[in-house]
């Protein structure tokens, strides 16, 4: 075994495929999006090089401030209901005792395996203004208060993030719930001999070591937010105005509607940039040595 490590040019064949794979799928359509974010092109004709002007133009874009703070916004709320909520349920599953896990297991996981399009067409009839499941759970309840959830500029886009962690919160669950399972049995064990009580052994014992698999959660919750575009543009169509738009759907409009294909790789390189640095805030602020168990 350790002659074939040793075999410098045997592990370059190995690892060979899988990187011309990796450069033309990934890494060579990256390069050609900040190259032509650098042209004034309309995705038919020969661009002209203009250098930053197309970013200088983004910044003092009233629509990529707002498609910013949107993306922030939507990520915030589907890390945080995800994570949470799949947390909890993780833990309450992974009890022994606990009666119907199966059917919490499959009914949470369910919505993720669904296409986007039925959950926005779902979600689209229980939004609704007027004969709409949310408004009609308030006015069962007695309570007079009615909102256009995605008419209204306030809470379009957490209407709409809500959708997303729902949908993919199960995906998270899977995650949690294997990483809760893999934590020896004894170290709970241990903790209750010493007077904690679950509450205290999850906090202090469980989410510990479930560090590596918070990282990857927040990692895919945080950038698939950034990347936000499906929900936008079914349930929205980026209203009302210009109030839910994200980069990818500045970047959808710019290229497709208006056919700006150098503006718009400029919305795609700016979004690259901020999840490749969310990546790597990440992985420093929750960098710790391996745990070995």
């Amino acid at each position: 075994m350790r002659k074939y490590l040793g075999n410098k040019t045997a592990i370059l064949l190995f690892i060979l495929p899988a990187l011309l794979l990796y450069t033309i799928v990934v890494f060579y359509p990256v390069v050609q999006v900040f190259y032509r974010s650098l042209l004034d092109w309309d995705g038919l004709t020969e661009g002209k090089f203009i250098f930053l002007d197309n970013y200088t133009r983004l910044f003092h874009d009233r629509i990529f401030r707002t498609s910013v703070y949107n993306g922030a916004v939507f990520a915030a709320v589907i890390a945080v209901v995800q994570i949470v909520i799949g947390t909890l349920l993780a833990f309450a599953v992974a009890e022994i005792a606990m009666r119907g896990r199966k059917f919490v297991r499959i009914s949470v996981f369910i919505p993720v395996v669904l296409s986007i399009t039925v959950v926005c067409q779902l979600w689209l009839a229980m939004y609704n203004g007027e004969y709409g499941l949310l408004n009609k759970l308030f006015e069962a309840l007695g309570l007079s208060y009615r909102q256009d959830w995605l008419t209204d500029e306030k809470t379009a886009i957490f209407a709409l993030a809500a959708v997303n962690a729902w949908q993919y919160m199960g995906y998270h669950f899977a995650l949690l719930l294997a990483a809760v399972k893999s934590v020896p049995e004894h170290y709970m064990e241990a903790a209750r001999i010493d007077g904690a009580n679950k509450l205290q052994a999850h906090a202090r014992i469980t989410i510990p070591l479930l560090s590596e698999t918070y990282k990857f959660c927040l990692v895919l919750a945080l950038t698939g937010g950034l990347n936000a575009f499906a929900n936008m543009f079914i349930m929205t169509g980026g209203g009302p105005g210009t109030t839910t738009y994200t980069l990818t759907y500045m970047m959808y409009r710019s290229a497709f509607r208006v056919g700006e294909f150098g503006y718009g790789s400029a919305s795609a390189a700016f979004l690259v940039m901020e999840c490749l640095v969310i990546t790597l805030l990440i992985n420093r602020l929750i960098a710790r040595d391996p745990i070995v168990y």
